[in-house]
């Protein structure tokens, strides 16, 4: 269960910085700046957390 919902995040997190990648790429009168704070705000929360997933998985 925790391996699937693990897996579920991080297709979400590579989802949301595709989303903010498509939207930097726009023209500066075109991008929307309150939906790049929240991607990224979004994004950058995701993979903290499967960082953090992560390392709490490592066996040494």
């Amino acid at each position: 269960m925790f391996t699937e919902s693990i897996g579920i995040l991080a297709i979400v997190t590579s989802v949301i910085w595709i989303f903010i990648s498509r939207e930097l790429s726009k023209f500066s009168d075109v991008k929307n700046g309150r939906k790049i704070v929240t991607l990224m705000t979004a994004g950058t929360l995701f993979t903290a957390i499967l960082t953090i997933s992560l390392f709490q998985n490592l066996l040494f």
